[in-house]
């Protein structure tokens, strides 16, 4: 948001920060006055706001450079160029070439196969989370949550990414070797916009940003005074008091963010801070619900040990983050030692109390594979027994969400036989996905 407003108004860094600053102590005002029914409602606004802007400028950015067709062309000359000076490999291709400088296979393998399962970052907890935990358990009922989790799901990484991307694309034509690409986007808003409507993407991007950060605020403040200050400091104080001390606890995320803020200078470089800080961590997340073995001890090793080695790598061993290659390689070393970490952590420690498990067998009826002790204390649990139903489910709503993503792209690029079949393989999925659910009955997958 800082960048965003220093390119709009020709501003310093610190004095973006001062206006970031005060989005942020009015987002708090929302967040610690009206709690998360408020941040949802101002959700609904904002996502309203923020995707009908967006769409607007790459409709604008399209046309800038001649539409779709004209695009494709000027893009070809792009790639040929840059196969002249050895980068190689085509801007629109989803799969990079073979010794691509820019993505290199290895890497490229981390971004696909590695991450999904192996990496923690705010938004896609591979285990679940708090940040989609908080909306669910918002919703009307469990149907309802188990509805706007799947529509969560296709809105953030099927519908959303499009309208940036076009604009992404104009920009490397329109803008060409612009030393902080990432300017590139905010450069088509102020160059191509019309007047009329440059404020009211501003207003689109704030509203994006305060999304955001209220989320971020609720949730960080939630941890904060419910597993630390509640359990660990003041345990019998009244209600009132933990709700003011949110509240403090909301003003103290507000100012450390600022600070972190003013030390980042690259967007991308963040995102890659948290993943490779977050290394390790998903495999954990993701076993708690299927093994029963795993305690609060082999979650927290396992954060510690991912922050730890990630952080040597990167001073003692030298790596660079910013280096494709560099990055793969912190992100596999992380894991693997995490991963060592955690396990030897989980067998070294007591499992949680049986009062505990057995409550948690109860509320989620996990398999009897990995929770059979467990599950020997609770014969009148019925577990589930849908595990290869819930595995085509997952597998079904994944060809959902790519489907649409790739099909949606192909038809936005003028292929439409592709992008026909890929969108009829991803209603297809979404059928499967339906007639499972209504085959067991909506009650009884969420209860």
């Amino acid at each position: 948001m800082a960048k965003i407003l220093q390119l709009v108004f020709g501003i310093s860094k610190l004095e973006a920060l001062w206006i970031v600053v005060g989005l942020i102590v009015l987002t708090s005002a929302i967040s610690t006055l009206s709690g998360l029914w408020g941040v949802l409602v101002t959700d609904l606004f904002q996502f309203v706001i923020k995707m009908g802007m967006v769409i607007v400028l790459a409709v604008v950015a399209v046309h800038a450079v001649g539409g779709i067709e004209a695009m494709k062309a000027k893009l070809a000359l792009i790639d040929q160029a840059r196969a002249a000076s050895g980068s190689g490999g085509s801007v629109l291709s989803f799969v990079p070439d073979v010794g691509s400088a820019w993505m290199p296979m290895l890497t490229f393998f981390v971004y696909i196969a590695v991450n999904w399962w192996a990496t923690w970052y705010p938004g896609a907890e591979p285990g679940g989370g708090g940040y989609v935990a908080q909306r669910m358990l918002s919703a009307k009922d469990e149907r309802h949550s188990l509805l706007a989790t799947l529509w969560f799901n296709i809105a953030h990484y099927a519908v959303r990414p499009w309208p940036w991307i076009l604009v992404a694309l104009a920009s490397l034509i329109l803008f060409p070797g612009l030393p902080d690409p990432e300017t590139g986007y905010i450069r088509v808003m102020i160059e191509y916009l019309p007047s009329s409507l440059r404020g009211l993407m501003v207003a689109a991007f704030a509203a994006a940003f305060m999304s955001t950060i209220a989320t971020q605020l609720n949730w960080g403040a939630s941890y904060l005074v419910n597993d630390f200050y509640r359990r660990f400091v003041r345990r019998d104080a009244s209600e009132p008091h933990y709700v003011l001390a949110s509240r403090v606890a909301t003003a103290l995320l507000t100012v450390i963010s600022a600070a972190v803020a003013f030390r980042i200078e690259s967007i991308g470089g963040a995102w890659k801070l948290l993943i490779i800080t977050g290394a390790g961590t998903g495999a954990v997340l993701l076993l708690r619900w299927y093994w029963w073995r795993i305690n609060a001890w082999s979650e927290v090793s396992a954060m510690i040990a991912a922050f730890v080695v990630s952080v040597l790598l990167q001073t003692v061993g030298g790596l660079d983050s910013d280096l494709p290659l560099d990055f793969a390689h912190i992100v596999l070393i992380t894991v693997a030692v995490t991963t060592v970490v955690w396990l030897a952590v989980t067998f070294l420690t007591r499992p949680e109390s049986e009062p505990t498990l057995v409550a948690f067998y109860r509320r989620t009826r996990p398999s009897r594979m990995g929770w059979g002790p467990v599950a020997a204390r609770a014969p009148d649990v019925q577990a589930s027994s849908d595990g290869l139903a819930n595995l085509l489910d997952w597998v079904a709503g994944c060809v959902l969400v790519y489907g649409v993503l790739f099909g949606v792209g192909k038809l936005l690029l003028h292929e439409t036989r592709p992008g026909v079949l890929l969108l009829a393989l991803s209603a297809l999925a979404g059928w499967v996905i339906y007639r499972d659910l209504s085959r067991r009955g909506w009650s009884a997958v969420v209860e």
